[in-house]
């Protein structure tokens, strides 16, 4: 799930461990090898196509922003399928997790829970995992997401605002449409949507680009940004070579792709 490599031109960037960054992140063997079952509490509608599901996990040890865990299901005929999933919550000590899924197209674990799950259903959850991605709320965080990318980096953006953080954070995210944009209710001050196929009047229409970061860029607060981007393996990419072309370093981005 976490991807460490990047990109610039025709140069290729691997880090010689997943964890070559400032601020590793140690996770415990012994909690996230553990299985808990979690019970579905709530349903949130994000878009048509995504929606936010809060669990109840009595054992829930905690997590930092930018984890992720594994979710189990299992057939009554003893058939299981697991996938990772990143966390959208912030972490708040109250014994809740909330993950954002987009329905994919066949997918079994997305498509159960968008057509089958409902307040009471029971899942089994292994977690937290990955310290690669995770943001304690101790750098300037440049967040840079499309799609259900930004699921991870909402969950930094409301530790930041739940505890009311000082340290510098902003938010670009990439949207097919203002239908599309998960969390469009929840984003404020720190949040610059980019809109790829459809925008509201007066709103430009296109990828993220070169002069969306510029002034990031050219401006970085003191101890300069630790870069995140989270999305497609294209949108990845695209984002990571945009950072390092105006002047991020490659050490300091961290990537999590899928698709």
């Amino acid at each position: 799930m976490t991807e460490t490599a990047t990109t610039h031109g025709a140069r290729t960037f691997t880090p010689p461990t997943p964890f070559a960054v400032p601020g590793r992140i140690e996770v415990s063997g012994r909690v996230a090898g553990r299985w808990q079952t979690a019970t579905l509490t709530e349903i949130r509608r994000e878009t048509p196509r995504a929606a936010t599901f809060r669990l109840a996990v009595p054992g829930w040890a905690g997590h930092l922003p930018g984890q992720h865990l594994m979710l189990r299901l299992t057939a009554p005929d003893g058939y299981a399928a697991q996938r990772h999933y990143s966390l959208a919550s912030a972490p708040d000590g109250s014994g809740h997790i909330e993950l954002t899924l987009d329905h994919a197209e066949g997918g079994e674990v997305s498509g159960w829970f968008h057509e089958v799950a409902r307040p009471g259903d029971r899942i089994e959850v292994r977690g937290p995992l990955s310290g690669f991605f995770a943001w304690p709320g101790d750098r300037p965080a440049l967040l840079l997401g499309a799609g259900s990318g930004v699921v991870p980096l909402m969950s930094m953006v409301r530790h930041h605002r739940a505890r009311g953080l000082s340290v510098p954070l902003r938010l670009l995210v990439s949207a097919r449409s203002p239908e599309d944009l998960i969390y469009a209710r929840e984003f404020g001050a720190e949040t610059t949507p980019v809109f790829t196929r459809s925008a509201p009047d007066g709103t430009p229409v296109g990828r993220l680009s070169a002069a969306h970061l510029a002034p990031l860029l050219a401006d970085p607060p003191a101890g300069g940004w630790e870069a995140y981007v989270c999305g497609s393996n294209a949108f990845a990419e695209h984002a990571s070579r945009l950072l390092v072309a105006g002047g991020q370093p490659v050490d300091r981005i961290r990537i999590e792709r899928f698709g």
